[in-house]
């Protein structure tokens, strides 16, 4: 009979190589989703706008940062964030005011902007934690508010999946096969890297199909390797500083409201796998201040927005080895390779049907996480108040394809879906009487949604 795995929570006692090497294993964990932003975000614009050199850069040092605003003590990655997905997708299709004329690599700059701004209000939800306390926070965001706007930014991204797909249906479908069959009876580290593993047997696929003459749906080739010949061994990552704009601002900001849920239940998750309660030490105004100015700053240089990872939890539950600087190590990792540009214009080979296949997968598990925050949550659809709250909060987010656009002191301002989904979400909740949902109420709702103090079960 095997024992239990021993808990190490100094690494050092396993030599510096062990450590090095597990080091590896977490960069292998946050890689495939890490560089699969940058690369469906340049599907969004047509072009390479977003370079995954820079994302790489800002995955290590926003992780660096990270561990040092919470004291060194929380062992997380912070990789690229999917749920701003639709708000790159909006902007790219901008075609009012300052944007219609516009050319992609244009519009860039200007939603990173607005990442900046949704990433410092991760430093007022923390200054507000800090002052008032958590429970009156969470009041204003109960799960019939996150959990609708969640299933919105994952439905919105839907049609950029088929489309993409499109381009090589067989390629996609094995993408996408790839991806379930690991996931679902992968074992040990293979289950924790799914969609690395689906990119690396579609792309061994793609090539095997370029050999034989398979093209894409448009008749172009799957694979072009002549960006790869022509990118230098070492070279700078390719920063660019943010621009700001009132209506890119109000595309990005709103979707903080849903990474800041999943920030708070992932280090809920980090303190439940480790046994220590990250989120009364170092606390959780500390994680939020650290992942916020992680954000600010990889966008105000040309970066994605950054995301406390799952992936690297699930490493931490497979090795036993909690030591922070473990994850640290694959901080450094990811940036010494934002430095080689040839490593990111292999990445940037990635047939768009791969990356359709893989979406197929990305995209639903979006929708179906704010699926589950309102099914674990009890939200009881009997009440008008919930339906109402729910029902305009779905129709909004799904049905005003081109936001609303309107004029303010000569300047045109647009909200988005997704911003009236949550500014009608967040009001209806605060005037409709009737709540339900009190967040502390019940310990097992909220440890089902992530949102658990008590990181022990006492049962």
């Amino acid at each position: 009979m095997s024992e239990e795995k021993k808990a190490i929570y100094d690494a050092k006692e396993l030599g510096t190589g062990r450590m090095l090497l597990l080091g590896v294993q977490h960069m292998f964990a946050m890689f495939g989703a890490t560089i699969l932003v940058p690369i469906l975000v340049n599907s969004y614009f047509g072009q390479e706008v977003l370079s995954v050199q820079v994302t790489l850069f800002f995955a290590g040092v926003g992780t660096l940062f990270f561990h040092l605003c919470t004291k060194l003590k929380v062992p997380a990655f912070l990789g690229s964030s999917f749920a701003f997905l639709g708000g790159f997708a909006t902007i790219a299709g901008l075609d009012t005011g300052k944007f219609k004329f516009m050319n992609p690599a244009e519009k860039l700059p200007y939603a990173c902007g607005g990442i900046v701004i949704a990433g410092l209000l991760y430093l007022v939800l923390a200054g507000i934690i800090k002052l008032v306390g958590i429970k009156r926070v969470m009041r204003f965001l109960p799960p019939v508010v996150t959990g609708p706007i969640i299933i919105c930014i994952g439905l919105s991204l839907a049609p950029s999946a088929v489309s993409n797909a499109s381009m090589c249906w067989p390629l996609a479908l094995i993408a996408l096969a790839v991806v379930v069959i690991f996931n679902i009876w992968g074992k040990g580290m293979f289950k924790i890297i799914p969609i690395l593993m689906g990119v690396v047997i579609s792309y061994v696929c793609a090539l095997i199909f370029n050999a034989i003459g398979i093209t894409n749906a448009d008749g172009s080739a799957i694979l072009n390797f002549e960006p790869i010949a022509q990118a230098g061994i070492v070279g700078l990552p390719q920063f660019f500083l943010a621009k700001f704009d009132i209506t890119a601002i109000l595309v990005m900001a709103p979707i903080a409201l849903a990474t800041m849920m999943e920030h708070i239940g992932d280090i809920s998750a980090i303190s439940a796998t480790t046994g220590r309660n990250f989120i009364e030490d170092p606390g959780l105004h500390r994680s939020l201040l650290g992942d916020g100015l992680a954000t600010s700053i990889a966008a105000l240089f040309g970066g994605p927005a950054n995301t406390t990872y799952g992936e690297n939890t699930g490493v931490l539950e497979l090795s036993k080895v909690y030591d922070p600087k473990v994850v640290r190590i694959a901080a450094v990792y990811a940036v010494v390779l934002s430095f080689i540009p040839k490593v990111a214009q292999l990445i940037g080979t990635m047939p768009s049907a791969i990356v359709g296949g893989i979406s197929f997968i990305l995209y639903g598990m979006i929708s179906a996480i704010g699926v589950r925050n309102v099914i674990e949550n009890h939200v009881d659809f009997t009440k008008s108040r919930n339906l109402i709250i729910a029902a305009v909060i779905l129709v909004c987010g799904l049905g005003f394809s081109n936001g609303i656009t309107f004029e303010i002191g000569g300047t045109s301002v647009t909200l988005t879906a997704l911003a009236i989904a949550a500014i009608a979400g967040i009001v209806l909740n605060a005037i409709l009487p009737g709540k339900d949902y009190e967040f502390g109420s019940n310990p097992q709702a909220d440890k089902n949604r992530g949102l658990n103090f008590n990181t022990h079960d006492d049962k």
